[in-house]
C-alpha cells in the first residue's frame, strides 16, 4: 500500500510572468492567470484524490512564482531547512515560508548560503541528492548536511535549461530515480549511474516539458501530460504515471514538482 504524503502548496493567485530569471520565461509573451489557476486546481484535486493531505500557504501580491512551493524549503524529520533565493525577485518568498513552517511547529533553520529548497534538494531514500552549478550554491550542501542530518550527494548540473535539480531529476521511491543524463557534469552522469543503475532515463524531448518535474509518491506518478514517452517507460517500469496539464505554469519554468513541497514530520 502507497503510503499517503503530506504537501505544502500556493495557489497561482498572482501568477504572473513579468521578468526573467529563467530560459523558460518570456515577459513578452502573453500568460493568462486564469488558465494557471485551474491548472493549478486540477494538480491539488488529483493529489486529494490519491489520498494524501494538502495544505495550503497563502499567496502574497507581488510574488508572482510563490505557486512554486518546492523552493519554499526542504523539510523532513520535522525539521525545516528554509530557502535564500539568488534573485531578488523571490527572496520575499523566504520568509514567507518559513513563517509557515514555525507556525506549524517545525525546528527551522535559515541557511547562510543561496539555497532554492526541494528545487535542489530532493531526499532519496536516506540520501539528500543536492543540485549545483545554477541556483543553490555548493557551500550550501554543506549546512544542508549538518542540519537535516543526512548524507548529501553533489551533483553539478551543466544545462541553463535545468537550472534546479527538480527538472532534470525525479525520485521515483526510495531506490529508483528518473533522470535527464546530459543535464549533468560527467562526473555526476558517473556518480548517479553507480547509485541508480536501473534508473529511468528520459528523452530530451520529454525533459523539454519538464516531465521529469513530477511527484512521485512511490507508485504514483504525477507529471506533464505532454511527457508521453516518459510516461509509457515508468508504465513499463512498473508505476502508475498520472498525466496532468500544468502548460501555463511551464511559462515560468515550473511543473507540478515546483508546485509541490513534501512535509515530512
Amino acid at each position: 500500500m502507497t503510503a499517503k504524503r503530506r504537501y505544502l502548496m500556493c495557489r497561482p493567485t498572482h501568477f504572473a510572468v513579468t521578468y526573467r530569471i529563467n530560459p523558460w520565461m518570456d515577459p513578452t509573451a502573453p500568460y493568462d492567470n486564469a488558465l494557471a489557476v485551474s491548472q493549478w486546481e486540477n494538480l491539488r484535486k488529483v493529489f486529494l484524490e490519491l489520498g494524501h493531505t494538502v495544505d495550503l500557504i497563502d499567496p502574497l501580491p507581488g510574488l508572482p512564482d510563490m505557486v512554486f512551493a518546492a523552493n519554499g524549503g526542504t523539510i523532513i524529520d520535522g525539521r525545516a531547512l528554509g530557502v535564500q533565493f539568488r534573485d531578488a525577485e523571490r527572496a520575499d518568498e523566504a520568509p514567507a515560508y518559513a513563517d509557515w513552517f514555525r507556525a506549524a511547529g517545525f525546528e527551522v533553520e535559515m541557511p547562510k548560503h543561496t539555497n532554492e529548497g526541494e528545487g535542489d534538494i530532493l531526499l532519496s531514500g536516506d540520501l539528500l541528492l543536492a543540485g549545483t552549478g545554477f541556483r543553490t550554491s555548493h557551500a550550501s550542501h554543506a549546512e544542508t548536511q549538518e542540519f537535516l542530518r543526512r548524507p548529501v550527494i553533489t551533483l553539478q548540473l551543466v544545462d541553463p535549461a535545468y537550472y534546479h535539480l527538480d527538472t532534470a531529476l525525479c525520485v521515483l521511491d526510495e531506490t529508483n530515480i528518473a533522470y535527464l543524463p546530459s543535464a549533468f557534469s560527467p562526473g555526476s552522469q558517473s556518480v548517479l549511474r553507480q547509485l541508480f543503475p536501473n534508473a529511468i532515463i528520459a528523452t530530451p524531448e520529454d525533459a523539454a516539458v519538464l516531465g521529469l518535474n513530477a511527484v512521485s509518491d512511490g507508485r504514483n506518478v504525477v507529471l506533464p501530460v505532454q511527457a508521453v514517452q516518459l510516461a509509457e517507460a515508468l508504465r513499463k517500469g512498473g508505476y502508475h504515471p498520472i498525466g496532468v496539464d500544468v502548460s501555463e505554469l511551464r511559462k515560468a519554468g515550473g511543473g507540478p514538482k515546483c508546485c509541490t513541497l513534501e512535509v515530512r514530520s
